[in-house]
């Protein structure tokens, strides 16, 4: 039936839990849009057969045009929402992603989300007067400006604003300032301990 294969790829990105990026669905995609020129060229010859005053195949060709637009409209909302996810990840993870999201992600979506990238650093940069203001630091209010954190894998040295160089080492716990640890945290190098 026409726009099955349309909803079922809707349908699989709606079953993903939110926050989740399952995989780019290219087969699903592309026997959408294989289908959709099929029912483009039908309707084509259709119409052409229509004009030459068969008026038998108006309805024919409306039944078509509107499958052609479900599935457009199917098409364009399982895009749209692995962009919206997408930018999500962004502003989780930050600029560099773990690479199982980047292997779940197209070419194309790497190259989008790389310009969105690129876009929102320049907008940063611009903010502040010159020193740039991070917007990606402090998604929650923070209670206070030090925190407890714990190392979960091998890093190296980490040098905070006042020049103290730290080593983070598997398993070590430090109390540093909350700005400068929160974007480990989302990497999952460190994690905060909860006193």
């Amino acid at each position: 039936m026409f726009g099955e294969r349309a909803v079922e790829l809707v349908r699989g990105l709606h079953r993903a839990a939110d926050g989740h990026l399952p995989a780019f669905d290219e087969d699903g995609a592309r026997r959408v849009l294989e289908e959709m020129k099929a029912l483009y060229e039908q309707n084509q010859a259709d119409v052409n057969e229509a004009k030459s005053g068969r008026s038998d195949l108006i309805p024919t060709i409306k039944f078509r045009h509107c499958s052609l637009l479900r599935n457009r409209r199917c098409v364009v909302a399982y895009l749209y929402d692995r962009l919206l996810r997408i930018r999500a990840l962004r502003w989780e993870y930050g600029s560099v992603l773990p690479n199982d999201l980047r292997f779940h992600m197209s070419a194309e979506e790497m190259e989008w989300f790389n310009q969105y990238k690129k876009s929102l650093a320049t907008y940063m940069r611009s903010l502040g007067g010159g020193e740039g203001l991070d917007l990606t630091q402090d998604m929650k209010p923070p209670k206070s400006l030090y925190i407890e954190v714990r190392c979960l894998k091998d890093h190296g040295e980490f040098e905070i604003d006042d020049g103290t160089t730290i080593l983070l080492k598997k398993n070590s716990q430090h109390f540093l300032p909350r700005w400068k640890c929160e974007q480990l945290i989302r990497q999952g190098v460190l994690e905060h301990v909860l006193s």
